[in-house]
């Protein structure tokens, strides 16, 4: 997880200041790979990343938080709930969409439950920089997928899902990709992008053009 917190005792009280990044804290690659970068002070995010600090010491046991998807605590349910919402979306209205940017998509788990949402009808885009276990566009399993190997000159590191949610979109930024160590044996976290200028920027300027 690449996570910063800066807490400061201002005029009208305590304050913690947020990174939130897509990337590894590391001079050296950091100079070779693009990433998100989100700086906030938005306090649930803040009391999220408190809690999840806490469990990383030992302090606490928390296994739930409100807005980050952490792993190893849940991150692969949440990610499968929110697609089968998708296809829940998508029998109901017939506007089912999901854009995943990754490094590495492995994880069976994730991998049945997206050719679930094809099978439904749901379009999918995915940009999968490295590994893939899926199968793109196979007749009556996964053929509203389509999945693209971006490897560009900026060597495009961040990690971005998203949920078009009937217009009620999500778009989840973070450290994590599909795969089984991400999800069972290291802590990472997705981190919601809620203002709505922001999402779309990212969707309009990162997803759609890759």
């Amino acid at each position: 997880a690449k996570v910063c917190m800066v807490v400061r005792r201002e005029s009208d009280g305590i304050r913690r200041y947020l990174h939130l990044g897509t990337g590894n804290y590391n001079p050296t690659t950091s100079k070779f790979y693009t990433d998100f970068s989100f700086f906030t002070c938005d306090p649930v995010l803040g009391e999220d990343v408190t809690d999840l600090f806490n469990a990383l010491t030992g302090y606490s046991k928390k296994d739930s938080y409100e807005k980050l998807l952490v792993a190893p605590v849940g991150l692969r349910e949440q990610i499968i709930r929110r697609i089968n919402r998708e296809i829940s979306r998508q029998q109901q209205h017939g506007d089912g969409y999901l854009a995943f940017k990754l490094n590495s998509l492995v994880d069976k788990a994730c991998i049945q439950a997206l050719y679930q949402a094809s099978q439904a009808g749901v379009k999918i885009d995915l940009l999968v920089r490295g590994m893939c276990g899926l199968r793109p566009g196979i007749p009556g399993l996964s053929q509203t997928i389509t999945v693209t190997s971006l490897v560009g000159r900026f060597l495009e590191h961040s990690r971005c899902l998203y949920f078009r949610n009937g217009g009620n979109d999500e778009l989840f930024l973070g450290s994590a990709d599909l795969m089984p160590r991400n999800m069972d044996r290291r802590v990472e976290i997705l981190f919601p992008i809620e203002n709505a200028k922001l999402r779309a920027f990212i969707v309009e300027n990162v997803l759609h053009p890759y």
